[in-house]
């Protein structure tokens, strides 16, 4: 008897994901825990592993198709033959069991010709609401196909917009330009950083940094640390034990507002923003305050591998309690980093320069970051900002500090 494949747990405060690719058709033999279907969700893509050896029946959703948790998928068969004669007869009924559904949802669309597509909770928001497909126009669905968010989007437009849009002219496009769906990634940061600007009232206060002592620790113990450890000792570890420091210090900077109440933590789960193929993601370092230099750096050089892959998982990124972002890597001098909510604080590392900078009262050239910490000011008063960016300002100035907790 055919077992449902269903949408799994897409971890913390994920509930939708977005049918991305089949990767394996009706009639097919799947191996367990071979992926069967690809998932987008709003932070990563996620696999769909088969439960066991066996044939893939029949598919119960589209590609593009938006699904929440617990929904069905597919139709497995555990144990049937995987052979090509065995996957040819499977095939035949699956056309007309994936079919059904389909028309089903289009029956009852009363859309005019040429009309964008509505799937069917767009399509249930938009008879509610009186709304028809053209008023909303095209949507981020597969082919342009009209999802729920759409919809909802729509709707939240203020009324004014919505009379607007109506006579808006469609937009020409140059034969010189290219025009490209943006990803549901791309969609989901978007929308959060608005939301980050909206919701916090957002800060940023900014300081300086004088690398000699970090750089000349690294050069005495560095062949020491990579034999020992078999990782490099960067400038990101010196950074997070600072961080990580200087938060038990100021602890409003590792808390959160929950509606009329602040979480406080224990505890600090660091997110590191790293660059991937499909975006900035910010992978967390969980538990990183009992962590030691050489496993924050193995910590952090394994995330980056798996972005780079495109093999980060959900809980990869669920967790933070603040985060650190290093535009430096690409050049930039100075930064206002947002927020990613619902931390109270990011720290935004840049580019080291060799800079005149006067010391006991004589010129020297010294190697200078600039800093900035970027704090929800609802929960953050300005003189813990300042303080708490100046402590971690001392700790990378004076590593010895870290060691005795000063």
């Amino acid at each position: 008897m055919p077992v449902e494949i269903k949408v799994p747990a897409l971890g913390e405060s994920v509930t939708t994901a977005t049918v991305g690719k089949w990767l394996k058709q009706p009639g097919e033999a799947v191996k367990a825990d071979e992926g069967i279907v690809e998932l987008e969700t709003d932070k990563v893509s996620v696999e769909v592993p088969a439960p066991a050896d066996g044939c893939l029946e029949s598919h119960v959703v589209k590609e593009g198709d938006e699904v929440e948790v617990g929904a069905v998928l597919a139709l497995f068969e555990k144990g049937k033959a995987g052979g090509a004669a065995p996957a040819k007869a499977a095939s035949a009924p699956a056309p007309a069991k994936a079919v059904a559904p389909v028309a089903a949802e289009k029956a009852p669309q009363p859309v005019a010709a040429g009309a964008p597509f509505a799937l069917p909770a767009a399509q249930k928001l938009m008879t509610e609401n009186n709304l028809s497909a053209n008023q909303v126009g095209q949507g981020s669905g597969l082919g342009g196909r009209i999802t729920k968010g759409d919809v909802l989007g729509f709707l939240s437009q203020p009324p004014v917009s919505q009379q607007q849009a109506a006579p808006r002219p469609p937009r020409k496009d140059d034969p010189r330009e290219e025009r490209v769906k943006m990803t549901r990634l791309r969609r989901t940061i978007a929308r959060r950083l608005k939301d980050a600007q909206n919701t916090a009232a957002m800060l940023t206060t900014f300081n300086e940094v004088d690398l000699s002592a970090a750089m000349e620790l690294r050069k005495e113990y560095q062949d020491f640390f990579v034999k020992k450890h078999g990782v490099k000792l960067g400038f990101m570890s010196i950074f997070s034990r600072a961080v990580i420091a200087a938060l038990k210090e100021f602890p409003a900077i590792n808390a959160e507002i929950d509606g009329e109440d602040v979480i406080y933590r224990d505890f600090v789960n660091l997110g590191i923003a790293v660059g991937g193929p499909n975006g900035l993601v910010v992978p967390v370092i969980r538990d990183a305050d009992k962590m030691s230099f050489a496993q924050i750096e193995k910590t952090i050089a394994g995330y980056g591998k798996a972005a780079r892959e495109g093999t980060l998982k959900i809980d990869d990124l669920s967790g933070g309690t603040f985060s650190i972002t290093n535009g430096g890597i690409y050049g930039s001098l100075l930064s206002t980093p947002i927020l990613n909510s619902p931390q109270s604080g990011i720290l935004g590392m840049h580019a080291i320069q060799e800079r005149p900078v006067a010391v006991n009262g004589q010129v020297v050239i010294r190697p200078m970051m600039y800093t900035a910490l970027s704090y929800d000011h609802r929960i953050v008063d300005g003189k813990e900002a300042v303080s708490f960016l100046v402590r971690i300002k001392q700790n990378v100035e004076d590593p010895r500090r870290l060691l005795i907790d000063v």
